[in-house]
């Protein structure tokens, strides 16, 4: 569905925040993206849904291609229009705006009768936002305005959704109850994601397949069970030794400043 090849982005014409990286996604299921701050993965998703010019970022050298389309040289209207929905990470959501009018900004390249048919199905999927259709999304928690993100995205019928961070700053029940609501569209709508996120356990968790972003480049990839099972995804992103015991800060500092000497 999704190739990226040999990527490089730089901003400003001198910092590389991508070089070579290249993955592939599959039709259906969730793809992880994993890595430290500031080792590439935004900027990657910002690639491949062509908003890199607000921050003066630009490719370099690459391709990447969604269904046999070249994405590289088209506008962001252009790549929704293609299937490809963007959460970007703090949700971005326009706070002195109701619910409901975020969700139908979300559907403006829709028929009207899809419009009113899509809300209905996404109130279905995030029940508890239905309640507060009427509310600026302002007043909304983190949660509940994660929710809201998501489901403006959603309004342009995706056949990829992007997310990036999703977890980030919200309550771990309101995380699981989102995380199960899109694994649920993966497996009965055909969804399919590519997961940017800090927390690697919930990340390898819900996907299958998962790639690790080291300094703007892949160092890693493979199943998210082969993934949980290396001994360096286990030490760097999971806290844990070899044997599977929790690892203390320090010892974990301690290897990822080893691990950067070694890289």
């Amino acid at each position: 569905m999704l190739e990226v090849e040999n990527l490089q982005v730089v901003y400003n014409n001198a910092i590389e925040a991508v070089r070579n990286a290249s993955l592939t996604v599959g039709v259906g299921g969730m793809t992880a993206l994993l890595g430290a701050n500031g080792a590439g993965k935004t900027t990657l998703l910002k690639a491949i849904s062509g908003v890199l010019y607000p921050e003066d970022g630009s490719i370099r050298d690459g391709l990447i291609k969604f269904e046999g389309h070249d994405l590289t040289s088209l506008a962001p209207d252009e790549i929704v229009r293609l299937g490809i929905a963007h959460v970007p990470e703090g949700r971005r959501l326009f706070i002195e705006l109701t619910v409901e009018e975020n969700l139908v900004v979300g559907g403006h390249i829709a028929e009207r009768a899809d419009v009113a048919r899509r809300l209905e199905e996404i109130y279905a999927l995030f029940p508890r936002i239905k309640d507060k259709r009427a509310v600026l999304s302002g007043y909304l928690s983190g949660g509940e305005q994660q929710m809201v993100a998501i489901g403006r995205a959603l309004m342009t019928n995706p056949r990829l959704l992007m997310l990036d961070e999703p977890s980030l700053g919200i309550a771990p029940l309101m995380a699981q109850a989102i995380y199960a609501a899109v694994e649920r569209l993966c497996r009965d709508n055909g969804l399919t994601v590519l997961l940017v996120e800090q927390n690697a356990q919930l990340a390898l968790d819900a996907s299958r397949q998962a790639y690790v972003l080291e300094n703007g480049r892949v160092v890693l990839d493979g199943t998210s069970d082969e993934l949980k099972r290396n001994e360096d995804v286990c030490e760097f992103y999971l806290g844990l030794g070899a044997k599977g015991d929790r690892r203390s800060m320090r010892e974990v500092k301690h290897y990822k400043r080893r691990k950067r000497w070694l890289s």
